[in-house]
């Protein structure tokens, strides 16, 4: 591990201001930061220890929830407005890792965690596009099991890891940043890249910009959610695929429903295609399995992960299938 220094931001624009460098990193809980460093990944020469600022879950006036970056994500996962208005985030927290990992990891740091794909890790033996572009990627003709099946690219087939992230881009928030410039509102959709020629850079996150909350929007039919992931194994694994879902049913038609779907993209999948269908249509495993089915069907599997397509199919459907029930 290189020689870093390391401040403890006593306010947002002292955050700023000593991330400006151009090796700069913040901090948080560091469970995937220190992993990089640890095998020379990242070699930050600054860490900015935001852990003490923008702690707080807040509700704002139109109904919804302010998050603060530095909140841990076992008090997001227990939080009880989360539990009762937006189960799938406290979910997908939960199925995200260990009980001692999430007391420490911090929801900004779930945002900003990077892909887990071996060959990314390999820093002696595998040529990795998002760790030193231009190299190659061995992934694509290598084991590529856990890899991506839409939005890759010819130089990253790279999963995004994150369960949370994959329930909040299903409930449509927002990312407030703070940098140089100013403060800026991102999308939470627009806030990861898919790889396209440059899969070493994961967001549109301007050098030395801070993520200082997520705002979640007030969605009454949000409270009908939940988040499936399938794994290998029944603890701490990442997930081959996931699922985040929202429904409201009206007269066994599907009024409004939000969909977003984990292990098959270098960010988390939103599945516009597949709720552009579900809306105004029936509720039955047909249509599910239809709406499914046009998301996937730009697909691009690898060797080793053509399953993948079937298993998030399957997923979604029963994952809608018991929602709509209960929403009935």
């Amino acid at each position: 591990m290189n020689p870093v220094t390391y401040a403890r931001a006593s306010d947002t624009a002292e955050a700023v201001r000593l991330g400006a460098g151009s090796a700069a990193a913040y901090l948080g809980g560091g469970t995937n930061l220190v992993d990089l460093m640890r095998e020379t990944v990242a070699q930050p020469d600054t860490l900015v220890d935001v852990t003490g600022l923008s702690t707080a879950i807040e509700e704002t006036e139109g109904g919804g929830l302010m998050i603060g970056a530095a909140v841990r994500n076992t008090a997001l996962a227990e939080h009880r407005a989360v539990r009762a208005r937006y189960p799938m985030l406290s979910r997908a927290i939960v199925a995200g890792a260990s009980a001692q990992i999430r007391n420490m990891a911090t929801v900004g740091g779930n945002m900003l965690q990077r892909t887990r794909c071996t060959y990314f890790y390999d820093t002696e033996g595998s040529r990795c596009n998002k760790r030193a572009p231009g190299s190659g990627c061995d992934a694509i003709d290598g084991v590529n099991r856990i890899h991506a099946i839409l939005g890759a690219s010819a130089a990253c087939v790279a999963t995004h890891p994150s369960d949370m992230c994959v329930a909040i881009a299903a409930l449509d928030a927002t990312a407030h940043v703070q940098g140089g410039n100013g403060a800026r509102a991102i999308a939470f959709g627009d806030l990861h890249r898919l790889p396209g020629d440059h899969p070493e850079i994961d967001t549109v996150l301007a050098p030395g910009e801070l993520i200082t909350a997520i705002e979640l929007p007030p969605l009454p039919f949000a409270a009908t959610s939940t988040y499936r992931k399938v794994r290998d194994r029944a603890s701490y694994a990442f997930a081959l695929v996931s699922v985040a879902a929202a429904i409201e049913v009206e007269g066994g038609i599907v009024k409004d429903v939000r969909l977003a779907i984990g292990g098959v993209a270098h960010k988390p999948w939103r599945a516009f295609k597949a709720e552009a269908l579900l809306r105004g249509g029936p509720v039955s495993e047909a249509a599910f399995r239809s709406a499914a089915a046009a998301e996937f069907a730009d697909a691009k599997p690898l060797r080793d992960n053509t399953f993948k397509a079937e298993l998030a199919t399957r997923t979604l459907v029963a994952v809608l299938g018991d929602l709509a029930g209960a929403a009935a």
